[in-house]
């Protein structure tokens, strides 16, 4: 196991990773969890909004490149 070296990385970019991580990841797990309820239109929803979500912290990202 090796120690993986993130000196380089900025603290706004760690901390902006981090937060859209605390929110696309929870946005998956329970548009999944709604398509095995069989309530599709909300599982589609959450998993829509993640995917949106994620083009946002796209362009965030290269913002702060």
């Amino acid at each position: 196991m090796t120690i993986v070296d993130i000196s380089d990385i900025s603290i706004e970019l760690f901390i902006t990773v981090m937060i859209f991580l605390l929110i696309i990841a929870p946005l998956v797990s329970l548009g999944v969890l709604r398509l095995f309820q069989g309530k599709k239109k909300v599982g589609f929803s959450l998993i829509g909004g993640s995917i949106a979500t994620y083009l946002v912290f796209q362009l965030v990202v290269n913002l702060l490149k």
